[in-house]
């Protein structure tokens, strides 16, 4: 096999073995039109509360959605918004987030974030949680996220 080819194959066997990018205020990128993820972490968890929340930034030159959120720390991960309707803080699940071409939104606490219930261990502030997004078209993107405390949770988010 000629040397060229060799090299290929070599390289192309090292990005499976790439681990997930840690992302906390390093934007990650992949192809050259594919969404950017800064701002990343996640919330530490509450002593005896099995629940906590992803955070980040999403910016993306071309329309995209996020569609899903996996991580092995928590049994179930879901899109949610919150708004306030009637002076009532409401949370509610949601199928996707869209990101408009050439702009960006923001996963924060109080408004849309990644909930992240069934978790069966404590999270605790320096850890590190994997997190994958699926965006529409099955593209993933692996991100390696810290966990920081939220000094004072928002109205309404307490309850999770």
């Amino acid at each position: 096999m000629k040397l060229h080819i060799r090299i290929a194959l070599f390289v192309s066997a090292l990005s499976w073995l790439t681990p997930p990018t840690f992302a906390q205020n390093t934007p990650v990128t992949n192809p050259i039109d594919a969404p950017v993820i800064s701002n990343v972490w996640i919330k530490a968890t509450i002593p005896g509360s099995n629940v906590s929340a992803a955070y980040l930034r999403i910016k993306s030159a071309k329309a995209v959605r996020l569609v899903k959120a996996e991580t092995p720390v928590a049994g179930i991960a879901e899109l949610h918004s919150m708004n306030m309707k009637d002076g009532v803080m409401e949370m509610k699940a949601e199928d996707a987030f869209t990101v408009p071409a050439g702009n960006t939104i923001e996963l924060k606490p109080g408004g849309m974030h990644i909930m992240l219930m069934q978790v069966a261990r404590p999270i605790k502030v320096g850890d590190k949680v994997p997190l994958t997004l699926t965006f529409e078209g099955a593209n993933k993107k692996p991100l390696l996220m810290k966990v920081e405390a939220l000094a004072r949770a928002p109205s309404g988010h307490s309850a999770h």
